[in-house]
């Protein structure tokens, strides 16, 4: 797609909480990332309001490894408590993403400018992202740079496929959806050849609302334009 981006993200350890662990204050890992965590690293790359990520496809280029590690968490009772977590042992997955406008986001509707995000969108997988990349959790920290989807030799790349059940998609917000509700979204996710190739949010048919929540409004009061920051990027230069 015209406006896709490609790239590798890395780290010492990752951890996609699998929801049914945190019930006796255990967190035990997805053996592969989810798409919300994958989406919330794209937007530590890079994000306006003014556009959605789509999570195209992901692959899986080294051995799936866990790690047990005693953790004592925050207890605001005062208490000492000890905690197993379950992490993903360096990771390193190969990311195929493309963005949207949303078309919620009628207050901004003058910033869809799709040859300018894509752009800046570009420069900041150069530049390994505009915000701290995350594998899943604060604590474990990634890395992302550029490649093409695809290069080199993956681990799963001859296992025909790989069924891990029921898990957990994403999260619909009520800026992307238009909707007052917060919406836990669930899929079977299956991995062919070393890739995951994801559905998109609205395809997903096991859907549970979780809550209940307001878009927040934006304005030229609280976000910067596009506009200024592509001049200062390309110094108002057209580039492909």
């Amino acid at each position: 797609m015209r406006n896709q981006i490609e790239f590798k993200v890395t780290g010492k350890y990752a951890l996609f909480t699998d929801p049914l662990s945190k019930i006796g204050g255990e967190k035990f890992s997805y053996q592969i990332p989810t798409y919300q965590a994958l989406k919330g690293i794209v937007e530590s790359v890079y994000w306006k309001p003014t556009i959605i990520w789509y999570i195209d496809e992901v692959r899986v280029m080294k051995a799936i490894q866990t790690e047990s590690k005693g953790i004592r968490p925050i207890d605001y009772s005062g208490g000492n408590t000890l905690a197993y977590y379950t992490y993903l042992k360096e990771p390193e997955y190969q990311v195929r993403a493309h963005f949207e406008f949303n078309m919620h986001r009628e207050d901004l509707a003058h910033d869809r400018n799709e040859h300018k995000h894509h752009n800046v969108a570009k420069r900041s997988v150069q530049a390994g992202g505009r915000r701290d990349i995350f594998l899943g959790t604060r604590e474990c920290q990634g890395y992302v740079e550029p490649c093409d989807f695809g290069e080199g030799e993956g681990f799963y790349d001859h296992v025909p496929e790989l069924d891990f059940g029921l898990m957990v998609h994403g999260i619909s917000y009520p800026d992307e959806t238009g909707r007052e509700d917060l919406e836990t979204r669930l899929w079977r996710a299956k991995m062919e050849n070393g890739v995951i190739r994801f559905i998109r949010p609205e395809e997903c048919t096991l859907v549970r609302k979780t809550g209940q929540g307001v878009a927040k409004r934006f304005d030229a009061q609280n976000v910067q334009s596009v506009d200024l920051m592509y001049e200062e990027w390309f110094g108002g230069e057209e580039h492909g």
